[in-house]
């Protein structure tokens, strides 16, 4: 019996135009010869890292570093947009589908962003933008019950092999909460974000009332010199909507937003992240940091969905947003939380409305609250949805969600769970080139090509074992059928009949 031909993997780098600009691909061939790249970064197998950004010079100019946002604005084509455009392009089959031109507009107008700390040298740039692929988030993070140093970077490297754009740690409650971060920084090619109240709490001894303005701006400068890349900063949760808040079933469930309520409460006091935030700024200015404006009032029920709570912080958001901009500082928008499916266009106008198009950045939405455990498939179902929309960057959702840390597992089932919502957010958004890997296995799938099928899946391993678990003991071969309708009943074997007849 013939050996089946089984396609191949290898990683590729596509040059820039510079030596300094080597942009990581997986080129997949198939079976049959066909070809597609699917873009990859660094970090799950390499280690440690390489420092690319190190020659990176553009964003510098007689010694004073400029963000991306100055520079764009300035007409000016940074390593870092050059470099986001090649890993947009390629993927698409047309190396021009994308040029940093198009990358530096987007920035330019504010409708786009490129996390990218000054400090982060591993780092391999990539762009957030409705105009671009959508994006996807991971949170991972240590606790004070769970999970250390070892556990993390293995959430990372597992986020990174199933393609994570970008990974937020939230940790909090453990001894060395720097020392981690320093280690998840250096093992990750791509964007870094936190929520720096969570640490300042932790400097506080978990006493809110000993959160002062001068604890959580040495937290955030702290963090910045570290290369975090993106905070997420609640500025927007201001004291006249906590009366809102109080009405909902479920009042604020974000727990920065939570952190910044009760110190508002205990003080008597306006959000200490608002009346500080041209401070905020300077130091993001200073280390290129973007701002990911939270949502601390996202609703985090059904019935609390599009309040006055809820578009009121968003009104405020956008306000804040229009500082960040005039400051050169990058932005991007946070959104709910949990949403009806026929409120999720609202959400997407409404944000482009208040926040001059800043990119949206959507937890979700869920579009349900009944089904603990498979909170990734009703989430997943509402980006989906919102991203064809226009939302730039979705964050994952777990099977844990509502209901404990997630453990690796969780995590790789909500990464492709949202990839997959992604995925066909770009399909539907009719992105050049969306359509070619599905293309590639609908052509394999008609020519029984089972091994390409697998290379070409989400999850390859996966999609194999489920094959594998229900065919005969003797597949060295490739059957021309599969274990649902079998040789007997196959439509795809009728299909190559209607071929023979039809199509001359």
């Amino acid at each position: 019996m013939a050996e089946v031909k089984k396609p191949s993997k290898e990683r590729i780098y596509l040059q820039g135009s510079s030596d300094a600009i080597k942009v990581p691909f997986t080129k997949i061939t198939l079976s049959n010869g066909e070809t597609i790249l699917v873009s990859t970064v660094e970090g799950e197998k390499v280690s440690p890292l390489p420092k690319i950004r190190a020659k990176f010079t553009k964003s510098t100019h007689n010694s004073v570093k400029r963000t991306q946002l100055d520079c764009a604005k300035a007409g000016i084509v940074t390593e870092e947009m050059e470099y986001a455009a090649i890993r947009e392009s390629y993927a698409t089959g047309d190396k021009m589908a994308y040029t940093p031109e198009d990358v530096m507009a987007e920035v330019a107008k504010g409708e786009a962003v490129i996390p990218a700390n000054v400090n982060h040298l591993e780092l391999e740039p990539m762009v957030i933008g409705k105009k671009f692929s959508v994006k996807v988030n991971a949170n991972i993070g240590a606790s004070q019950v769970s999970s250390g140093f070892a556990e993390e970077i293995e959430k990372l490297k597992l986020s990174l092999k199933h393609g994570a754009d970008t990974v937020m740690d939230l940790t909090t409650g453990i001894n060395d909460i720097m020392g981690l971060r320093q280690a998840i920084i250096n093992n990750s090619p791509v964007p870094i974000g936190t929520v720096p109240v969570y640490e300042a709490l932790d400097r506080a001894k978990g006493d809110v009332g000993a959160l002062t303005w001068e604890l959580f701006r040495d937290t955030v400068i702290d963090q910045a010199k570290q290369g975090v890349d993106y905070f997420t900063i609640h500025a927007g949760l201001v004291q006249e909507l906590l009366p809102h808040a109080a009405k909902r079933i479920l009042g604020i469930v974000s727990r920065g937003g939570s952190i910044m309520a009760t110190a508002m409460i205990r003080r008597d006091e306006e959000n200490l992240a608002y009346t500080h935030f041209d401070e905020l700024l300077e130091i993001c200015r200073t280390y290129d940091v973007a701002l990911s404006l939270g949502d601390g009032l996202r609703p985090g029920a059904i019935a609390d969905a599009c309040d006055e709570a809820q578009y009121g912080e968003l009104k405020m958001i956008g306000k804040l947003a229009k500082r960040c901009y005039e400051a050169g500082v990058q932005c991007f928008i946070e959104g709910p939380g949990h949403v009806p499916l026929n409120k999720i266009k609202e959400n997407q106008e409404l944000e482009d409305l208040y926040c001059n198009k800043a990119p949206f950045y959507t937890l979700g939405p869920l579009v349900t609250d009944i089904a603990p455990g498979y909170d990734h498939i009703t989430s997943a179902i509402g980006g989906a949805q919102i991203a064809k929309e226009g939302t730039a960057m979705l964050c994952y959702v777990t099977p844990a969600e509502h209901l404990a840390l997630p453990t690796p597992e969780d995590v790789k089932v909500g990464l492709i769970t949202y990839k997959l919502a992604a995925h066909a957010a770009d399909i539907a958004k009719g992105l050049k080139g969306a359509t070619l890997r599905d293309d590639a296995m609908s052509r394999a799938r008609a020519d029984f090509r089972w091994y390409d099928q697998f290379a070409l899946s989400l999850d390859e391993e996966h999609a194999f074992e489920v094959w594998r678990a229900q065919m005969p003991e003797d597949c060295a071969h490739e059957p021309s059928f599969c274990s649902m309708c079998g040789p007997r009943f196959c439509p795809i074997r009728t299909n190559r009949v209607l071929k023979a007849r039809y199509v001359k």
